[in-house]
């Protein structure tokens, strides 16, 4: 829905010359009617949920790639609506954030104080008790999932402001990260137990150990290992916890709190090992620095350094790391960089992606290193955050 919502928003405003208030109107009018085609089939046709939501995932992918051909970008957005996802309040608060929050503070109110969403507890638990009990199940879910397809098509809109293109392939791979935040912050996908709060720490948690990783100067592809593994062991421990409880209920002992902690325990345990991860890599680094300046040979003597006599680091990011030509260029690019004595960290997308390279490039902004070399996929979308490297290399 994401792919599909951002293609319509960039074919309204670009091809059908809408203004842009109009288009996102129309664009977030999209996913409430792909919401609501997936609760027509789920809630009267008595489709499974599995199927029907892989179906349409598969088909709106394809409208959105059928519309476009796959090859079609739509960029060039004013600069207001690029402020959406890329300016900074006060130069400090991204713009984003403030929808973030928003939509916290909304989705919390409607699950926790409203009688509405108690019943949406009550479904998840068991849909035929919550039938018996007089809820109206079938609305009820009808108004989720078309709430679940305008939501996507907001999440459309702040992506394409963040990127400054709109494409088919947005949002590809949210999904697991998605389902991993909330399983992770201790939502049951058996159903009946979630909080919001626990989905905003199960996200925190995922984004602070991916950001880790780039950091400490790890292959991107190491985060994807961690947070499958994270889901899987998650899953299990909800499962056995199930199971737990099912036995403490006979003998009559709460089982609520020890969940709740069990969960809380392995956010916890996923930035810990974020943090071990780290300080080993520093320390690492740190040792191979001082063995490096406690050896200096004639042929290192004139390696580039910083103003504190810390090797250069230079960081370079292909367009896709699995590219053959890339390959050769990495090549290249280690011996140049043991010739000068310099350090090289090369890291960058699987495949052509913009948005991956943007968060690369912000955790190297956030590293600090002295050099960044791109090879852009889309200048639109992360000529943004160059110019922020840029411009936090000129304040140092």
């Amino acid at each position: 829905m994401m792919g599909l919502s951002a293609v319509v928003f960039g074919a309204l405003w670009r091809d059908a010359g809408l203004p842009l208030p109009l288009a996102i109107t129309i664009t977030l009018f999209i996913g409430i009617l792909g919401g609501y085609l997936n609760a027509v089939m789920i809630t009267k046709l008595r489709f499974p949920p599995l199927i029907v939501t892989l179906g349409t995932f598969s088909l709106f992918r394809g409208i959105a790639e059928g519309l476009t051909r796959g090859i079609e970008n739509y960029f060039g957005f004013p600069a207001e609506f690029l402020y959406l996802g890329q300016g900074y309040i006060f130069d400090v608060i991204p713009a984003q954030l403030i929808i973030f929050v928003v939509a916290i503070i909304g989705i919390y109110l409607l699950l926790q104080r409203t009688t509405f969403g108690r019943t949406l507890y009550a479904i998840g638990y068991s849909q035929e008790g919550a039938r018996f009990a007089g809820i109206k199940v079938r609305r009820t879910l009808s108004i989720i999932y078309t709430l679940s397809g305008f939501m996507a098509s907001l999440a459309a809109i702040i992506y394409v402001a963040h990127l400054g293109q709109a494409k088919s392939d947005a949002g590809t791979g949210y999904e697991l990260m998605a389902i991993t935040a909330v399983v992770l912050g201790g939502a049951s996908i058996f159903g009946g137990r979630g909080t919001v709060l626990g989905t905003v720490l199960g996200l925190f948690a995922i984004v602070i150990l991916q950001n880790g990783l780039r950091l400490s100067g790890l292959p991107a592809e190491f985060a994807g290992i961690l947070t499958g593994v994270l889901l899987v062991a998650t899953i299990l421990l909800d499962r056995f916890s199930k199971t737990a409880s099912s036995v403490k209920k006979v003998t009559g002992t709460e089982e609520e709190f020890e969940v709740k902690n069990s969960q809380v325990g392995f956010i916890c345990g996923a930035i810990l090992l974020t943090g071990l991860i780290i300080a080993g890599s520093n320390w690492m680094l740190f040792g191979s620095l001082k063995q490096g300046n406690s050896g200096v040979s004639t042929q290192n003597s004139t390696a580039p350094t910083t103003p504190t006599g810390k090797k250069t680091v230079i960081a370079m990011m292909p367009k896709a790391k699995g590219d053959p030509y890339f390959i050769s260029c990495k090549k290249g690019a280690d011996d140049a960089a043991k010739e000068l004595g310099a350090e090289l960290l090369w890291d960058g997308p699987t495949d052509l992606d913009p948005a991956k390279q943007n968060e690369v490039v912000e955790a190297w902004i956030t590293r600090g290193v002295d050099a960044i070399a791109v090879s852009v996929e889309n200048k639109e979308a992360i000529s943004t955050v160059l110019k922020k490297a840029k411009d936090k290399r000129h304040q140092k």
